[in-house]
């Protein structure tokens, strides 16, 4: 297989052999994957893999419009450069206007590492992690527990160059560990994120699926309703991610989601809470690092193919309790006169100073809640979500945890969380539960919730 650097140059060479195409942007991954599994106090499998994606993309411009063709291809055969070229080219010829069209970023010099090797993994990053899952397999703390998990590290190496001359690179390494114990009927779950699984606290969340355990061999009904509820960092991260998926500029124009004003425009300057939280993404953030670069096959709301290579900075979407800023990829933003905002592929929030402890010990009664599954959206203008509970809904009374309690359905929105939030602690590394497999990086802080709704109860276990 040869290397991503010459795919890159191949494919500009075919382009301006063909000529059918104003500019050529190239965007390939070269992708190591390796996992970890167990079941059943047993590890049962474990395994390594090596992708990569071409996406070639051609800009044909008549006059003041532009037209994009995006061809996408698993193949590491470099015969199929040309093919993948001269396809991209009659997409774009046939394409309809672009609405998203910018024109092209400067080029420059190649980054010192560009040419440098690519980076992998292997199962040898979980050594730690299996010995600490090995001695608890031969017995937990308060006995009989059985444990389940995955182990997962990804490192990705993305490379774009545009016939323009740009060049950018970025490895992103991407880990999560995720167990879950059962014991008695009872199910617990933590997880953890870890970019290159140098110190994974396993031992840690051995110690507080124990914990987790212990409280729910005492188990009370509860009927639905609106309860006083404690949100972890896990469970608040699942809801502000999908908050940060519906930030687009144009949605919110538009009036098409819970961005947009009454009456035209956005919510942009309005005060959702008076706790001074700040809802951000930033590249360059310790220990969530990611991709300083757009890099993207087709366009969204989000982000767009012309802004591929662009520099990401940090943006505040929300900024001491106060809406910010939205997404807009440069052509969006000139079109509504706001300014240029991307993404980048973490989400980061602060502006609490209490540890999780201290809220349960303040908690008269009340739930908390430490994992979210199955979520869905109702209403997208209010962003009314639904989903469940699962794996370790607890009661908490008197600055104490006594038991765990049955599962819910639960109908929530994210920005009325924020609005109606009394208390937020200090913000912590997480995983979310239910986007893990698609966002990561996160680091969020636990939150109170007067009257979280809890709409329905579930039968799930």
């Amino acid at each position: 297989m040869i290397g991503a650097q010459q795919v890159a140059d191949l494919a500009l060479a075919e382009a301006r052999r063909l000529g059918r195409a104003d500019e050529t942007i190239v965007v390939i991954t070269d992708r190591v994957d390796a996992a970890l599994r167990w079941a059943n106090n047993t590890m049962t499998t474990n395994g390594e893999s090596t992708s990569r994606t071409t996406t070639i993309i051609s800009i044909v411009r008549q006059g003041d419009s532009a037209h994009v063709g995006s061809v996408r291809s698993s193949s590491v055969d470099r015969a199929v450069i040309a093919d993948l070229v001269a396809s991209s080219q009659q997409a774009a010829a046939a394409a309809p206007q672009a609405r998203d069209a910018a024109p092209p970023l400067p080029g420059g010099d190649p980054p010192a590492d560009w040419d440098a090797p690519i980076p992998r993994t292997g199962a040898e990053v979980f050594g730690d992690v299996a010995a600490s899952l090995a001695r608890s397999f031969r017995g937990m703390p308060g006995g009989g527990a059985t444990l389940f998990g995955y182990a997962r590290h990804i490192v990705e190496t993305t490379f774009v160059a545009t016939s323009g001359g740009l060049h950018r690179r970025f490895t992103q390494p991407t880990g999560s560990v995720e167990i879950n114990a059962k014991r008695d009927g009872a199910s617990a779950w933590v997880g953890v994120n870890t970019p290159d699984f140098a110190a994974v606290p396993t031992d840690s969340m051995l110690d507080e699926l124990t914990t987790r355990l212990r409280w729910a061999k005492r188990i009370i009904e509860l009927p639905a309703g609106r309860y006083e509820t404690i949100m972890p960092p896990s469970t608040v991260a699942d809801m502000m991610i999908y908050l940060s998926w519906t930030m687009g500029g144009r949605g919110a124009q538009e009036g098409r989601t819970a961005l947009a004003a009454p009456g035209g425009g956005t919510r942009v300057g309005e005060t959702l809470t008076s706790l001074p939280l700040t809802l951000y993404s930033d590249p360059a953030a310790a220990g969530l690092e990611c991709s300083p670069f757009v890099v993207t096959a087709s366009s969204s709301e989000r982000a767009s193919v012309f802004d591929n290579g662009m520099t990401i900075d940090r943006v505040d979407w929300i900024r001491d309790g106060v809406i910010n800023a939205l997404a807009y990829p440069r052509a969006a933003a000139e079109e509504f006169d706001a300014p240029v905002a991307v993404g980048a592929d973490n989400l980061l929030m602060t502006g609490g100073s209490d540890s999780l402890q201290d809220m349960i010990a303040a908690t008269e009664r009340g739930l908390l809640l430490t994992t979210l599954w199955y979520m869905r959206e109702v209403d997208p203008s209010v962003l009314l979500l639904t989903g469940l509970t699962r794996d370790g809904v607890y009661l908490v009374e008197d600055g104490e945890v006594t038991a765990a309690v049955n599962n819910f359905r639960f109908n929530e929105s994210p920005l009325d969380l924020l609005r109606r939030a009394t208390q937020a602690g200090v913000s912590e590394m997480t995983l979310p539960r239910e986007w893990g497999d698609w966002a990561t990086r996160a680091q969020m802080p636990p939150l109170r919730i007067p009257d979280f709704h809890m709409s329905s109860v579930s039968q799930a276990q």
